[in-house]
């Protein structure tokens, strides 16, 4: 489908992205997974390259990028590669974004540069044990003690859990108040801090997440974002965009993994001819090319309105959901028309397919879109 909405700046920066993965990130992905995590190195050479927060002021660093279209690009080539370990999305537009957006300017002086240029890795700690999209739930408390905060709890799931060196966290600070949320920067080199077992997973093997531990951290008051109690409302206020990035990388590697299989199947011979000339092959793959197209022109509409300043988070729900089922609808038919070779590690198809399935759950679960979708539809009765 031909796309309008890019440019010729960003047509060359998307050739720059695309260039740097396939020279820095696609020969080891591999080896980095099994290692279970991409190395240091990687994100430095990303700050080198500008891909790091390309939104911040210069004045810290960046290069003042506002349009969101930049970030698309990144998200989309990410995916398209079939990269699932390096994410500098989740560092680009979900976590900085709580910094640069309601941090006062000690917290984006202290952090910003050094994560633009990639020798901070930031990370974002929300979920726990017992509370995930259900932030109401969480029980981690930070007690302010004057001149400083006390944090208790542990959160669970975490990526960048093992190379992260700078949190977002959340924790309440009035207990009594079921949203009294409040968000703090909190490094891992603090006292008290610990890092729990990196953790094994399904898929996504090279994205390494871990359960983390605060005992008794003492956070310093300047290290609060924004206001006291104020954290719920900043989260939400985060969540179109990053939904809306899930759902472009979705797109991203949901078309890596169609196009694996278009070559698979022009290749493969059953009954004399090729698995590409069947019917059932063709209606299967133009029903999915279909879906793709339209979640294309839909993922485009939404980063435009974004750039109107109209980032609606409704709209970015049901993007995050669409395009979550249509990955996993992609891997899973490709795998089926791969046959046996798509149950074998060793087809990138299969690790499409153990790798899509958290795209359900993660950034709030189809069920909790489906959720928000249907609380807006009948909001006035």
């Amino acid at each position: 489908m031909k796309r309008y909405c890019f440019e010729e700046d960003h047509n060359m920066f998307r050739e720059s992205v695309r260039a740097f993965l396939q020279k820095e990130v696609v020969p080891n992905r591999d080896a980095w997974r099994e290692k279970g995590i991409v190395p240091r190195e990687l994100y430095l050479k990303a700050g080198e390259m500008g891909f790091l927060i390309p939104q911040a002021p210069e004045n810290l660093g960046g290069l003042d990028i506002k349009d969101f279209r930049f970030q698309q690009i990144i998200s989309e080539e990410v995916g398209l590669c079939g990269e699932t370990g390096f994410m500098p999305h989740l560092h680009n537009t979900i976590v900085a974004p709580y910094i640069l957006n309601y941090g006062s300017d000690f917290l984006k002086e202290s952090y910003i540069p050094k994560a633009i240029t990639g020798e901070t890795i930031l990370g974002v700690a929300m979920t726990e044990p017992d509370a995930g999209s259900d932030l109401a739930g969480m029980r981690a408390t930070a007690v302010d003690k004057g001149d400083h905060y006390v944090l208790n709890g542990n959160k669970t799931y975490i990526s960048n859990g093992i190379c992260g060196d700078v949190f977002v966290v959340a924790a309440r600070t009035d207990p009594a108040i079921p949203h009294a949320i409040s968000l703090f920067v909190v490094e891992a080199n603090w006292e008290g801090f610990k890092r729990g077992a990196h953790l094994k997973k399904m898929g996504m093997k090279t994205q390494d997440t871990a359960e983390l531990f605060f005992d008794n951290v003492k956070i310093p008051k300047e290290n609060l974002i924004g206001n006291e109690g104020q954290g719920f409302k900043y989260l939400m206020g985060g969540l179109a965009e990053e939904r809306l990035t899930c759902a472009i990388w979705n797109i991203g590697t949901a078309e890596y993994a169609f196009n694996l299989t278009k070559e698979f199947v022009m290749d493969r011979k059953v009954f004399g001819k090729p698995l590409s000339e069947m019917q059932n092959t063709q209606f299967k793959m133009a029903q999915l090319r279909a879906r793709l197209d339209m979640a294309t022109a839909f993922t485009d509409t939404l980063v435009a309105n974004i750039n109107l300043g109209d980032a609606d988070s409704v709209a970015a729900s049901s993007a995050k959901l669409l395009t979550s089922e249509l990955l996993c609808d992609v891997a899973d038919e490709g795998v089926q028309l791969h046959g046996g070779a798509g149950y074998m590690e060793e087809y990138p198809i299969s690790q499409v397919y153990t790798d899509a399935r958290i795209t359900r759950i993660f950034a709030g679960t189809s069920e909790i879109m489906k959720l928000i979708i249907a609380r807006d539809i009948f909001k006035n009765g």
